[in-house]
């Protein structure tokens, strides 16, 4: 996308951005920048930058890459949305070659289901295969 692009590099990722955008996020609030780390090395992720450098958006995928990937953390710079970014990002992450072959992938979204439905994305069909155990107060702060 003209005057973008997206990077796996881990090195290029700015750390205080993505922990700012997630400590505030519905998603991750509170989350502390360790946890974001260690995520984020533990993840494949996706940064999006505009041509002068700046990141503006990020996504990572958890997987081990054949049987099992889960999409999250995958946001746009407010500034910068409405332009087409979290397609292509989106595009570029269930086409990426480690992702290819993967038997489940799964997203948890709020308000973007339109979006995901775009990448082959759906409710889903048996829900009652699937339980969860949450722990809401993960990132709280003590």
């Amino acid at each position: 996308m003209e005057g973008y692009r997206i990077s796996t590099k881990l090195e290029e990722m700015d750390l205080s951005f993505i922990h700012g955008f997630l400590t505030e996020s519905p998603w991750a609030k509170g989350i502390s920048r360790e946890a974001v780390e260690e995520a984020i090395k533990h993840s494949l992720c996706f940064a999006v930058f505009t041509d002068d450098g700046e990141q503006i958006g990020f996504g990572r995928a958890i997987s081990d890459y054949t049987t099992f990937a889960f999409l999250g953390d995958g946001f746009i710079k407010e500034e910068h949305r409405g332009t087409g970014l979290s397609k292509w990002v989106m595009q570029e992450m269930t086409n990426h070659p480690k992702l290819q072959g993967v038997r489940r992938s799964l997203i948890a979204t709020v308000e973007a289901h339109g979006l995901y439905e775009k990448f082959g994305f759906k409710a889903i069909a048996k829900p009652e295969y699937l339980i969860e155990k949450w722990n809401w107060q993960a990132y709280k702060q003590s």
